[in-house]
C-alpha cells in the first residue's frame, strides 16, 4: 500500500468509519486466519497487540484472536484518499 494516503493506518480507519460498528476493535486488513497471507495494514486498536504490516496473519490471529479480519478493498481506499485530497485542495 504504498500510493500516497493509503498507507499505514488509513484502510483501517476507513472501515472503522464506514462501519461505526468497529470503531474502538481492532481492526486487521488483508488476509483470513488459516489460510496463508500477511497484514496489509491494521487500526491503531490493532497494533496495540503488536500487529503490523506485513505480520503473517495467523501470528496476526495468535496475538489478537478477536481482531476483525477484513479483505483489502484497494479501489476504495483509492477512492477516499482521492475525495480528501480534494477537499484538502478547496482549502
Amino acid at each position: 500500500m504504498s500510493r500516497a494516503g493509503t498507507g499505514h493506518a488509513f484502510p483501517g480507519a476507513v472501515e472503522q468509519r464506514d462501519n461505526p460498528a468497529l470503531r474502538g476493535l481492532p481492526v486487521v486488513v488483508g488476509a483470513q486466519p488459516g489460510g496463508r497471507g500477511v497484514v496489509a495494514t491494521c487500526s491503531y486498536e490493532a497494533r496495540r497487540f503488536g500487529i503490523h504490516s506485513a505480520m503473517p496473519i495467523n501470528e496476526a490471529h495468535r496475538r489478537c484472536p478477536t481482531a476483525v479480519f477484513l479483505r483489502p478493498r484497494m479501489a476504495h481506499y483509492l477512492e477516499v484518499a482521492r475525495q480528501m485530497r480534494a477537499v484538502m485542495a478547496t482549502k
